[in-house]
């Protein structure tokens, strides 16, 4: 059974501008029959969205989005699991320990271009919730370093200068993978073009990850190219893997060109 549905955004459990509340209701008015919850590194947004789904008669899946250490922007995503399984859960205390420790990373780089922040206004932003760049990124914004939050990601904030000075602290793609499938979910690979390898690099990766569980592929993103659409289709069918597919959304305030996305797919495997 196919399903209109937005398998890829966040609320303010990390990065979002909504609660977890406020997007399920967005998503019903978008008229969505089923979204999932992928809040970066964290679950604990999770079940006020499924309360609120239910309250709604909109299907709320359970997911997660995590940071995997290999590659810039890698990041895997977790469905339907188990929100009582240690596996997960000691994951995402281990990731949001380590992100704490980035956050000074970040603010020492930027301090070097000479953007100086507090932490304070960087977590004004965040809400006590999970920090994320895009919080560094709304408050440059209110400090007049830069314009828009595009402006400070193509600047300063996903730079190769940048990820130099800031070397990822997460766990591999492999533990990522094996936490979600020792909590009962399933596994999906998040928007491959952000990665920044070669196709032949990445149809390598995606056999690598296929071998330790990987479940499906987001083959559908607001952001990708026809043909970077069509080669992600292509890697679902020949590593035999299901198919995802979202918006990534923030909200405007954070990223102001993406929307709650409507995409028919099939989820029985998922459901």
């Amino acid at each position: 059974m196919k399903y209109r549905t937005d398998l890829h955004t966040h609320s303010t459990a990390s990065d979002g501008q909504y609660t977890p509340r406020e997007l399920v209701r967005m998503a019903k008015a978008h008229r969505l029959e089923t979204i999932a919850l992928t809040d970066h590194d964290t679950v604990s947004g999770t079940d006020e969205a499924v309360a609120m789904g239910w309250k709604l008669g909109i299907q709320v899946l359970r997911g997660v989005e995590l940071s995997a250490r290999e590659h810039n922007n890698f990041h895997i995503l977790g469905y339907c699991y188990d929100p009582d399984a240690p596996a997960l859960q000691d994951l995402c205390k281990k990731q949001q320990e380590n992100r704490v420790i980035r956050e000074q990373m970040i603010l020492d780089f930027l301090a070097e271009k000479g953007l100086e922040l507090s932490l304070d206004e960087v977590e004004s932003f965040a809400g006590g919730k999970v920090m994320g760049r895009p919080h560094f990124a709304q408050a440059m914004i209110q400090r007049g370093y830069v314009q828009t939050w595009r402006d400070a990601f193509d600047n300063f904030l996903d730079t190769p200068e940048f990820w130099e000075a800031v070397p990822r602290l997460e766990a591999d793609a492999r533990s990522c993978i094996r936490a979600i499938k020792d909590s009962g979910g399933k596994a999906s690979l998040a928007h491959p073009y952000q990665i920044r390898l070669s196709n032949q690099e990445l149809d390598a990766l995606v056999g690598k990850l296929t071998d330790w569980g990987l479940d499906a592929i987001e083959c559908y993103y607001p952001k990708y190219a026809p043909e970077q659409q069509a080669f992600y289709l292509h890697l679902a069918e020949k590593y035999g893997l299901h198919i995802t597919g979202g918006s990534d959304f923030h909200g405007e305030n954070v990223k102001p060109d993406i929307h709650l996305a409507e995409i028919v797919l099939e989820l029985e495997w998922l459901l």
